[in-house]
């Protein structure tokens, strides 16, 4: 049962690390290690829940590789997972980072 629940833990971090990119912890204390951790667990979740959302036949690379690419527009995610071409309106670069 031990091996068995350390090998789920293993999968878990495989899983992370091809996915996400975690080469190594940039921190060395628990709540560093905690922290991206947790950071990663909910990028993982968020894209995961793009893809369900956007009932896509694109993968988990590709969202990531889109989002990315995408990363300082404007955009609707789920139009942006769909193909769907930007709205009419492009924001001006004085919005793009407007944060409320």
């Amino acid at each position: 049962d031990i091996y068995k629940a350390r090998w789920q833990v293993e999968i878990f971090f495989k899983t992370i690390k091809q996915n996400l990119k975690i080469k190594s912890f940039l921190g060395t204390s628990p709540n560093a290690v905690m922290t991206q951790i947790w950071i990663a667990l909910t990028m993982l979740l968020l894209i995961t829940y793009l893809k369900f959302c956007s009932q896509a036949a694109i993968g988990f690379q590709h969202i990531l590789r889109l989002l990315q690419l995408n990363l300082f527009a404007l955009r609707d995610l789920l139009g942006l997972i769909v193909g769907e071409p930007p709205g009419d309106s492009e924001p001006s670069p004085q919005t793009q980072f407007k944060f409320s």
